[in-house]
């Protein structure tokens, strides 16, 4: 539409508390229930207005389905001329006047495939914006919602993820200029790496906000026109930032806010030419896609982001795309690839130096590869403990002698994974004595995926009621997972 297409709402109802409030947090089911009611609009001309379908509309009103996708948000706004502001957007092309020629239409809100409209770094200036505006003022109501919402798989998720192997495409550069230089650079990567570590040992999201207000702050110096090799390490940094808001997210039950950090992270890799750190994004991803039972889609992102990287990714990374393509085969109960891929990871490894490669995969060494490991023969073990299970708890042993409790999500899940190899080989007083372990690390935690899996060991304690020892380590676990 151009700026003189006039907008079906009536002016007063954008002026009702009511609506605005609803369209401030992301509330549509609400909102549109308000403007049937007092802009007498129907349910086919609001879903004719925004170019969604009639049932779409009708499942978001019911509450059976949220508005998570930044592109329909914009449609939005677009089709009911909602101003930007009241939706957490910049000003829409229809607030200031007609788009200026010779600048692209912005990607996240255009119908258009990836090899249509490429990976613009201020798109990605843009969504990190509104992504950490949004969640910066998340309330409860919001953040229950947020719980609710599901992680895009198939298709929808992987195509337009091609466009990452692509080069970056050229923008407008902004008019105020920025004064940034290598020191105040250094200073938000130090936060960044401050951020990643602290999240490493906890989990949980403890410091989430905090990581936010970082990112909103990188992405307002790259709103500002800063030196060329200034900007290409903001971007990094951005990368990074966003890359820890994911785990956070995912770690705090937030799903879909998880993929929308993970892809913000890629798309800002991506801006800073850092393929590496791309690499190892979509490797996050397809870890969020195996905790979601997604095998082939987190194939699919691994084998993306081995291609990207082929040709500047260390050992380490290597090393680490190969366990999550393991991890990616022995769901999918594909044995004799998941030892194929595990023993490539080994052999990547024993290339790697001590100061060769980023600190961020300085985490990703023996221990990390026992435990993965000693995780996914836990997975084949359930259905065949007898040839698995013993493998899996030397594994995991190899890990807990490797790295401590320091790494305390981590521990945790070894320590979890332990108790139940310990009751899958039938002895149950080694089980008793880990789950009693594992609780304890669980509780030097909040990470949610620890809580997950613990919730994993429980049925292994129900059927032994008979025995007290049992009972007791059984009513440990149901105390934590109660609180």
């Amino acid at each position: 539409m151009d700026a003189t297409t006039p907008g079906p709402l009536a002016p007063d109802i954008l002026e009702r508390e009511d609506v605005r409030r609803a369209l401030v947090e992301h509330d549509f089911a609400a909102a549109f229930a308000l403007i049937k009611k007092y802009g007498g609009l129907s349910q086919n001309r609001i879903a004719s207005a925004c170019h969604l379908t009639p049932g779409k509309v009708s499942t978001i009103i019911s509450g059976r389905q949220q508005v998570t996708s930044f592109e329909v948000i914009c449609r939005i706004s677009d089709g009911l001329r909602i101003p930007g502001h009241l939706l957490g957007l910049a000003p829409r092309a229809w607030e200031t006047g007609p788009v200026q020629e010779g600048l692209l239409p912005d990607p996240e809100c255009e119908q258009a495939s990836a090899d249509e409209v490429p990976w613009r770094p201020d798109a990605t200036v843009r969504l990190a914006a509104n992504l950490t505006r949004s969640d910066l003022v998340m309330d409860r109501r919001a953040a229950t919602r947020a719980l609710a919402g599901a992680a895009v798989t198939g298709a929808a998720l992987l195509d337009p993820l091609e466009g990452w192997l692509q080069p970056a495409g050229s923008a407008a550069r902004p008019c105020r200029r920025g004064r940034l230089g290598a020191r105040e650079v250094g200073e938000l990567e130090s936060a960044a790496r401050a951020f990643r570590a602290s999240d490493h040992q906890y989990g949980g999201g403890l410091r989430r906000k905090a990581v936010l207000g970082q990112l909103s702050e990188v992405a307002a110096h790259l709103d500002e026109h800063q030196a060329p090799r200034v900007e290409r390490f903001l971007y990094r940094v951005m990368a990074q930032l966003a890359g820890t808001a994911a785990t956070m997210a995912w770690d705090s039950g937030l799903q879909r806010r998880a993929q929308n950090y993970y892809l913000l992270a890629l798309r800002a890799s991506h801006a800073g030419d850092d393929k590496v750190f791309g690499a190892n994004v979509l490797a996050g991803m397809a870890r969020q896609m195996l905790y979601r039972d997604q095998p082939q889609d987190a194939l699919e992102l691994v084998r993306i982001a081995q291609d990207g990287a082929r040709h500047v990714a260390g050992p380490r990374v290597r090393a680490m795309l190969h366990t999550r393509e393991a991890w990616a085969y022995a769901a999918m109960d594909r044995t004799a690839a998941f030892h194929r891929a595990t023993a490539q990871a080994a052999d990547a490894l024993t290339d790697a130096g001590p100061d060769e490669e980023p600190y961020w995969i300085a985490y990703f060494d023996e221990a990390e590869l026992a435990g993965t490991t000693g995780g996914r023969l836990l997975e084949l073990a359930r259905q065949n403990p007898k040839q698995h299970a013993h493998a899996a708890a030397t594994e995991i042993r190899r890990a807990l002698a490797r790295r401590g409790p320091e790494a305390s999500r981590s521990h945790a899940l070894d320590r979890i994974g332990l108790a139940q190899c310990h009751f899958l080989l039938g002895d149950l007083p080694g089980a008793v004595e880990e789950t009693h372990r594992a609780v304890d690390a669980a509780r030097a935690t909040r990470s949610s995926r620890v809580r997950a899996q613990l919730g994993q060991l429980y049925p292994h304690t129900v059927g032994n009621s008979a025995a007290r020892p049992v009972r007791e380590a059984r009513d440990r676990i149901r105390d934590l997972l109660s609180t």
